[in-house]
């Protein structure tokens, strides 16, 4: 796993994300990113804490800035796009809605254990 995504990871765990799998898409020619890092919140209060947090860590620890950031309107989804990883933050009903792990279940996944 690379230093970007352990970073990201890392962040997460810190504001207490939950479920957090890890999709390599470098499998698909033409993917809009190489790995997405998805992971759910108990609200939409949490949902902002942990893109905050990453976006924080990304910058502190490896001087990476955030593309573009979408759906901190209403903190039940928000997109983080760092370019070769795109985050994926949801409320914890909106993840399960979409279920965004299942469109992607052709490729490979890693499902983080966390320690806390």
């Amino acid at each position: 796993m690379n230093k970007n995504v352990e970073a990201v990871i890392a962040a997460i765990e810190d504001k207490k994300g939950e479920n957090i799998v890890v999709v390599d898409l470098t499998v698909i020619d033409g993917s809009i990113a190489d790995t997405f890092v998805i992971c759910e919140a108990q609200s939409n209060t949490q949902v902002d804490a942990i893109c905050n947090e990453v976006d924080k860590q990304m910058m502190e620890k490896l001087n990476e800035r955030v593309f573009r950031v979408e759906g901190r309107e209403n903190g039940l989804w928000v997109i983080m796009d760092y370019g070769d990883i795109m985050v994926h933050i949801f409320e914890r009903e909106t993840r399960e809605f979409y279920a965004l792990e299942k469109l992607w279940s052709d490729v490979p996944q890693t499902k983080i254990i966390s320690l806390v």
